[in-house]
């Protein structure tokens, strides 16, 4: 890109390309759709861009994206607060919102474990989650990770940290399989989600048929 006829320009195309799956092409694409549009269209774009990152803020409570301390689904009075549903990041919680079958509340974990990609238990809200199952107040707690390999570590981790604090009055489900193994959450369909989550079962049911996975 360094054919550009503008310093500002190229600085401009490079700052996009840093977004995951824009490439130097598409940023250019982009940069020089903002410069054919009102500068409103700009200036609100970086309006809206500066408070992203100046308001945004994560719950106290679960870990979801926030213009508070706590989120609009940990404040409203309506969901159940007894049923914990466990996801991996904030588009977990996007996807199983949208399919309008679960009325219960979260816990983001903020990613999960993957010794190749240097993240361990430690860097995750394990220990906030941990704390909201002590409180006495969560009666099941539902697995929504991803079906993958490090999914699966991760689920059967917190399911050990569970066990070892002692909660005998808490139930341990996870999704019924109708998401693929392999699949993440974000790219399942609304209807498969949704019935996922309505049938889910026993965690130990669950890792006790491992040739069904």
């Amino acid at each position: 890109m360094s054919s550009l006829p503008s310093r500002i320009l190229e600085e401009a195309v490079q700052e996009f390309s840093r977004l995951p799956g824009i490439g130097k092409r598409s940023a250019l694409r982009l940069v020089l759709h903002l410069l054919k549009a009102p500068a409103s269209d700009s200036r609100r774009l970086g309006t809206v861009l500066s408070r992203l990152r100046d308001e945004i803020r994560y719950c106290r409570i679960c870990n979801n994206i926030s213009e508070s301390d706590t989120c609009v689904i940990c404040s409203n009075p309506r969901r159940e607060t007894s049923l914990l549903c466990v996801v991996e990041d904030i588009r977990d919680v996007i996807a199983i919102e949208n399919t309008g079958q679960y009325q219960g509340r979260y816990h983001v974990l903020g990613g999960i474990i993957s010794p190749i990609d240097g993240i361990g238990p430690q860097d995750l809200s394990i220990e906030p989650f941990l704390e909201r199952i002590r409180s006495g107040e969560i009666r099941e707690v539902i697995m929504a990770l991803g079906t993958t390999l490090e999914g699966d570590t991760t689920t059967f981790y917190i399911y050990k940290r569970m066990q070892a604090i002692g909660t005998p009055d808490v139930k341990c489900t996870t999704i019924a399989r109708g998401i693929s193994v392999g699949d993440e959450l974000e790219y399942a369909d609304e209807v498969t989600l949704g019935r996922s989550i309505l049938q889910r079962v026993p965690y130990e049911q669950a890792v006790a048929r491992p040739n069904e996975r």
